[in-house]
């Protein structure tokens, strides 16, 4: 059984440039999920796909492989995560590796945990299931939620709600944009994450931050020593 870990990492980020790369907390924003996946000890090898030189050295310096470059129809604003996995999959084939477990780490996910790594990947295992990602709460009843139009006026998504209390609403999740454990199949076959052969890792709304603007940059910065603190503590021997 080989299990590898597969990093993307495209070179073109326009809200953050560079964000790969930029420092955080100390580090190239990669080097993070990079020393997660190697720390974890659950991997035979740690790959990063990604277009660009710059990106791959850094990767390199930090203890990961990059065997091949990512072409460029592979590295655009549109790239999706499943052909991008899909391709780094028959690349390693096609070089004598063929993994049957693959778990894609995002390279901003410096809030990556290696016990989350461990737990979500003995709950994939055990499911038989055929992807496992972490999930966290929505923070606020996405089921009340509405729409400001141009003038500022508010309309419900769900009118029907509005007399019903949080408590009493179906509870809701969104992905935490940190890993995805899966089947090389399930990979290279297309099959989506949210639907019922997957299963969701839930971890606290606290430990999560999506990185897309300079907002959530910002942001994590903020959260990140009270995070890498915590995490240090938890996972020290």
């Amino acid at each position: 059984m080989s299990r590898v870990a597969v990093i993307p990492a495209r070179g073109g980020s326009k809200r953050i440039p560079r964000k790969n790369i930029k420092p955080f907390a100390g580090k190239p924003m990669i080097a993070w999920s990079i020393e997660a996946a190697l720390n974890s000890g659950l991997f035979d090898r740690v790959i990063v796909t990604t277009d660009d030189q710059e990106i791959a050295d850094v990767a390199k310096s930090y203890g990961a492989e990059v065997p091949f470059i990512r072409p460029p129809e592979l590295s655009d604003d549109h790239a999706a995560t499943i052909p991008v996995i899909a391709h780094a999959i028959d690349k390693l084939r096609a070089g004598g590796d063929a993994p049957d477990e693959v778990c894609c780490i995002y390279a901003t996910a410096p809030f990556v945990s290696v016990d989350d790594l461990a737990g979500a990947y003995e709950l994939f295992r055990n499911s038989q299931s055929h992807y496992c990602f972490t999930v966290t709460e929505f923070g606020a009843p996405v089921f009340r939620s509405f729409s400001v139009d141009e003038l500022g006026a508010v309309a419900m998504f769900w009118p029907e709600n509005f007399d019903k209390r949080s408590q009493d609403l179906p509870q809701a999740f969104h992905d935490a944009g940190q890993f995805y454990w899966g089947k090389a199949t399930a990979w290279l076959n297309g099959d989506i994450f949210f639907a019922p052969h997957s299963r969701a890792f839930v971890i606290p709304r606290w430990r999560v931050q999506d990185i897309d603007t300079p907002d959530d940059w910002a942001r994590a910065e903020l959260m990140a020593p009270a995070i890498m603190g915590s995490l240090a503590d938890k996972e020290s021997p």
